[in-house]
C-alpha cells in the first residue's frame, strides 16, 4: 500500500517541504509566488489523497499515520520558516507558538487514546481553526508579492490570530475529552 495513489500524495506533502522552504530564496516576487503555488498544491493533495483513498477503497493504517503527520510538518516548517524570514511580526509569534504546542498536544492525546483504542474525532470548529491556520499561511507567503495593493501580510496575521485563538478552543475540547478518557481509564485499572 505504500505506493497506491493516495500515500504518493500524501508523502508529496512531505517531499515538497524543503522545495518551499527553498523557494523563499528566489529572487523578487519568485519568493512569494512560488511558495504560495507549493503551498496550495500541497493543499490540494491533503484533499485528493482522502478522497482517492475512500474512493478506490485503499485506506490503510499507513495513511492514516502518515496523512496528519504530512499536514503537522507542513504547517509547522512554514510558520517556523515565516517567523524565520520575518514575514511574522513579533506579536504575531504567540498565536504560532499555540498552534504549534496545541498540535503536539493533540497528537500525543491521540497517541495514548489510540492504545485505549478511543478514537478523536475532528470537531467542526477544528475544522474552521484549519480553514483560518490554511488561509493565514497562504496570505503570510503571498504577502510580500502583492503588499502595494494590499496589506496581505497584515490580513494573515490577523488570520493566524483567528486561528491561535480557535486553537486555544479546540485544545481545551480535546484535552478534556483526553483528560475524561485518561481518568476513566485510571479508575478501572484501581
Amino acid at each position: 500500500m505504500l505506493f497506491s495513489l493516495p500515500n504518493i500524495l500524501t508523502i508529496s506533502r512531505i517531499i515538497v517541504i524543503p522545495l518551499l522552504l527553498a523557494a523563499f530564496y528566489l529572487p523578487g516576487e519568485a519568493s512569494s509566488w512560488v511558495p504560495l503555488g507549493l503551498f496550495i498544491a500541497a493543499g490540494i493533495t491533503d484533499f485528493f489523497d482522502g478522497y482517492f483513498a475512500r474512493r478506490n477503497k485503499q485506506t490503510s493504517n499507513l495513511g492514516r499515520f502518515l496523512d496528519p503527520v504530512a499536514d503537522k510538518l507542513l504547517v509547522a516548517a512554514v510558520l517556523l520558516f515565516l517567523v524565520g524570514v520575518d514575514r511574522v511580526e513579533s506579536w504575531a509569534l504567540v498565536p504560532a507558538v499555540i498552534i504549534l504546542c496545541r498540535e503536539i498536544m493533540v497528537s500525543g492525546l491521540r497517541e495514548f487514546l489510540a492504545e485505549l483504542r478511543v478514537g478523536m474525532p475532528v470537531s467542526k470548529l477544528a475544522k474552521w481553526k484549519t480553514a483560518a491556520q490554511i488561509l493565514a499561511l497562504c496570505f503570510l507567503l503571498g504577502g510580500p508579492a502583492v503588499q502595494e495593493s494590499f496589506d496581505a501580510l497584515l490580513i494573515g496575521e490577523i488570520l493566524l490570530w483567528m486561528a491561535g485563538l480557535l486553537t486555544v478552543w479546540t485544545g481545551y475540547d480535546y484535552l478534556n475529552l483526553g483528560l475524561k478518557h485518561m481518568i476513566d481509564q485510571d479508575e478501572r485499572t484501581q
